[in-house]
Parts: structure tokens; C-alpha cells; sequence
């Protein structure tokens, strides 16, 4: 038989193991494995969701028997009544109309000054760029409490008090959003634009009709955490706040529910039901963009 009709042997390279082919006793140890980490991440779980357990038959419960003894986990009752009382106890809807706007408003602006400012340090040359990356990034080891004092001074100056920009505009402008839509660029092979630049495409095409296409599993991410970012910021908005009922977000609104005459803990517990609906919505909506963004931009520990 000449050399070129030999039939080389089975390598380890290029050899599949079939797992009928191993030992009882190993595959044996590799079921008690698996039932093993089943279990544990069960566990785990059980720990993330027991709390939304807790909350969800809290906001159910009658008034009295919010605090039992014994504690039980449901009341004798399911009061749906609770969920429209959070709404006219205290002007809910306008709070979460306010959040959604922030929210939405402060998103939008992040996601498109971090895929432009992606473009300019990944793909643009210019001098000074990795200088001006690196003090970009700095400013992700400021801890927010310490910007609160002078972002105010400055809203003040501007007269952006108690303003729907005092709460949008300052934490629009993030080196995080930066930094993982320029991660991703730098993934991207330069010969796309170069072909682009053959067709007679400038740096504005190329990044409209190229770029942008490709990063938006990149952008969805960024969209999610910014979104959540601005729904839950609590800090801020009490500082920048004054009148709580025209331009108070659902942290500040579940904050009124604590007053001097004591607080209606079921009411609050519906209202922080209510106010997880649109990271939930937003969340299962983008899902798929999600997975892909985080394999894509670095966060999923390659």
C-alpha cells in the first residue's frame, strides 16, 4: 500500500471520545458531578430569588398582617387592591413617567457619545489618543459620592436645579460605554475599512454604514446598563430634587412612602413590584443582543 492511500491512525487530536466507550465507573462519577453543580446552582438561585419571593407576598398581604407572629410568607388574602393603592396614596405614575424619561433620555445620549468617542480611540489616528484614553479611563476611579458637591455647585451655576437636565445630562458621559464599544472595535479586522475607503467611503460613512452595524450587540449591553444606572440612581436625584412630585424618579417616590405617621410597607413592596417592570421588559426584549454583547465586548471572562 503506497504512503499516499495509508490511512493514518486516530490521534488525540482528532480522536472523539464516545462516552458509552468509558469506564462505568467514570461515567458514574461524571453523573454525580453534573447532579452536583445542578444542585448548587439551585441553591444559588433560590438565594437571588427568595427576596423577589418575599416582596411579591408582602405586596399581597393586608395591611395588618404585614408583620406577623410567627412570620408567614402569605397572608390569609390576596389584596390586588394594594397595587392600585400605590398609584393613589401617592402620584406613582408620575414618578415612574419621570424615571422612564430620565432613563430613556440619559441612555440614548450615553450609547451614542460612547459609540462615537469607541470609534475616534479604535479606529481614528491621532496624536495623543492613548494619553487621552488612559486620563478617560481615570475618571472610572472617582467614586460618584465624591462628584455630588461639585456637579451640584455647577448645576447651580447653570441654573439646572430641580431640572430634568441636572438628572440626564451630568452621568450621560461615562468612560465605561467608551472603553467596551472601543473593545470591540479593536476586534473588528481593519481590512473592512479599508475596503470601505476603496469604495469611497470617509471616516463618517465607515462608521455609519460599517461600524455601527457590527456593534450592536456591544451598544444593547451598554443601553441595558446605562438604563439601569439612571432607573435606580438614588444619590443624585435626592440632591438635584426639590419638588419630588414634578420631577422625582421611583427612588425618590418609594422614599415617600416612609413618613412621620409610619410606613405601608405593602404599599411599598407593590410600588418596588411595579417599578421592576421595565428593566424585566427591556431586559427580555434585548436578550438576545445581551449574550452576544457580553461574549463580544470582553465581559463574559475570555
Amino acid at each position: 500500500m503506497s504512503e499516499l492511500t495509508r490511512v493514518r491512525p486516530a490521534t488525540s487530536a482528532n480522536r472523539t471520545v464516545n462516552p458509552r466507550s468509558l469506564p462505568r465507573r467514570t461515567r458514574q462519577v461524571g453523573r454525580v458531578r453534573h447532579a452536583i453543580g445542578y444542585v448548587l446552582l439551585c441553591l444559588v438561585a433560590l438565594l437571588f430569588i427568595a427576596p423577589l419571593v418575599y416582596m411579591v407576598a408582602t405586596s399581597l398581604k393586608p395591611a395588618s398582617e404585614t408583620f406577623t407572629t410567627p412570620p408567614t410568607l402569605w397572608g390569609s388574602s390576596f389584596e390586588w387592591s394594594n397595587y392600585v393603592q400605590a398609584f393613589t396614596y401617592l402620584p406613582f405614575a408620575r414618578f415612574i413617567l419621570n424615571g422612564v424619561f430620565v432613563a430613556a433620555a440619559g441612555t440614548i445620549i450615553n450609547v451614542a457619545v460612547a459609540a462615537l468617542s469607541g470609534y475616534a480611540f479604535s479606529r481614528l489616528r491621532w496624536r495623543g489618543r492613548n494619553a487621552v484614553f488612559v486620563l478617560f479611563l481615570a475618571t472610572l476611579m472617582i467614586p460618584q459620592d465624591v462628584l455630588v458637591i461639585p456637579m451640584y455647585v455647577m448645576m447651580q451655576g447653570f441654573g439646572w436645579v430641580d431640572t430634568f437636565q441636572a438628572l440626564i445630562i451630568p452621568w450621560a458621559f461615562t468612560a465605561l460605554g467608551a472603553f467596551l464599544v472601543r473593545q470591540f472595535f479593536l476586534t473588528v479586522p481593519q481590512e473592512l475599512d479599508d475596503a470601505a475607503r476603496v469604495d469611497g467611503a470617509g471616516a463618517v460613512r465607515t462608521f455609519f454604514s460599517v461600524m455601527l452595524p457590527l456593534a450592536r450587540p456591544t451598544l444593547a449591553v451598554l443601553a441595558v446598563f446605562s438604563f439601569i444606572s439612571y432607573w435606580n440612581s438614588f444619590l443624585w436625584p435626592l440632591v438635584v430634587v426639590n419638588d419630588v412630585e414634578a420631577h422625582g424618579t421611583i427612588p425618590l417616590g418609594l422614599q415617600q412612602f416612609f413618613g412621620q405617621q409610619g410606613s405601608e410597607w405593602n404599599l411599598v413592596m407593590a410600588a418596588s413590584v411595579i417599578s421592576m417592570l421595565p428593566t424585566v421588559i427591556l431586559l427580555v426584549f434585548l436578550q438576545k443582543h445581551l449574550v452576544k454583547g457580553i461574549v463580544t465586548s470582553g465581559l463574559g471572562g475570555r
